[in-house]
């Protein structure tokens, strides 16, 4: 007489977490949704934007059915160390990271300073190291596992004027440290730079000025950013790609720029 044999349940996969860090708006947050839309649970990172951070946790959540946010000053080493364990200890374990968040002030050969450098190095630079070997370290625990890290650059570093000298060496600085990056931590974690042109307003340009600078590409357009996030999550999920850049900015790296486009 035969026995019938009942299967163990099958094991239900872990959904897959990012951190995603300037999270709470404008690019960053873009980002979120369409990590979120594609299945991620998104760790949201912020730095003083608490209300905001909430608003995109809320929508995440509503995408993936979890989402967290985190509050750190990614210029604070310790804050930075402390980041990645936080998300952890909340979510059970991180898969990949994108670094959007960035320090963008003004300054130029003139006005240059090392204070100035210092503090765009801390927050641009060295916050995506110290993150990328945070995530190396935790897939190390995992059997198997394996991970990625997108780099959000800027086309400036292709097409280099003299407005924003800290701030261009930091991604200068960045996009090096992909290339580093992506041998060290190899197999385990893929290092990716999306490198997008001017994509959002601000403060410094008025409607009209921004979409007359938008245009002015080989395409006609720059990048906008739902293309700068569908390149993102392409990053993340093309197992194929690493140590390189990805521009996404209608070509306007091809073309000469005297100056910053807020300042044309």
């Amino acid at each position: 007489m035969s026995h019938p044999v009942t299967p163990p349940p099958a094991a239900v996969p872990v959904p897959r977490t990012v951190l995603v860090t300037g999270a709470a708006k404008r690019l960053g947050r873009e980002i979120a949704l369409t990590l979120a839309r594609a299945g991620w649970r998104v760790a949201v990172h912020y730095r003083d934007s608490v209300e905001e951070a909430r608003k995109t946790v809320a929508d995440c959540a509503k995408l993936a059915g979890a989402s967290a946010s985190f509050r750190a000053n990614l210029g604070n080493e310790t804050a930075v160390r402390n980041l990645l364990p936080g998300v952890i200890e909340a979510l059970g374990q991180v898969d990949a990271i994108v670094n959007s968040a960035s320090t963008f002030e003004h300054d130029t050969p003139e006005s240059f300073s090392f204070a100035a450098m210092e503090k765009h190095m801390r927050a641009n630079t060295g916050a995506a190291i110290l993150l990328s070997q945070a995530l190396h370290a935790h897939l190390l625990t995992r059997e198997g596992a394996q991970g990625a890290v997108v780099n959000l650059l800027d086309q400036k570093l292709w097409n280099p004027n003299p407005d924003f000298v800290s701030y261009t060496l930091s991604k200068a600085a960045l996009e090096s440290a992909n290339t580093m990056l992506a041998l060290a931590l190899a197999p385990r974690v893929r290092v990716v730079g999306v490198a997008p042109g001017l994509t959002l307003t601000s403060h410094m340009l008025t409607p009209e000025k921004f979409e007359a600078l938008h245009k002015l590409s080989p395409l006609g357009r720059s990048s906008t950013a739902a293309d700068v996030a569908a390149t993102v999550a392409f990053a993340l999920e093309n197992q194929s790609i690493t140590g390189t850049t990805l521009l996404v900015d209608g070509g306007q790296h091809l073309m000469k720029f005297e100056r910053d486009f807020s300042l044309l």
